[in-house]
């Protein structure tokens, strides 16, 4: 069996991301770390100085602010990509006026 994997993500290249939804990014990008958190959390992780894997500890189990900004870039790239493929697709985010 063949277990080459040729991944295809939609090309977004073209999208800019309005100015006017451009602070959902940042908004975004804490909620998925903080996600990610809950997550390593609930499956026995805990902080550590270094990443290890067999002691189930990271130094990234800390407060967005906190983590170093390769890790904040990361979740922000996350973030925009999946707004581009959402505008790519034709769908509109719409901040409602409250």
């Amino acid at each position: 069996m063949n277990k080459t994997y040729k991944p295809n993500p939609i090309d977004t290249t073209d999208i800019v991301i309005p100015a006017e939804i451009s602070e959902l990014v940042d908004s975004l990008a804490i909620n998925t770390h903080d996600n990610w958190a809950q997550n390593r959390i609930t499956s026995g992780w805990k902080y550590g100085e270094e990443r290890n894997d067999v002691l189930k500890e990271t130094p990234c189990l800390v407060k967005y602010e906190e983590l170093p900004e390769e890790e904040k870039i990361y979740d922000r790239v996350t973030v925009e990509e999946t707004i581009k493929v959402i505008l790519k697709l034709g769908y509109k985010i719409i901040k409602e006026c409250k």
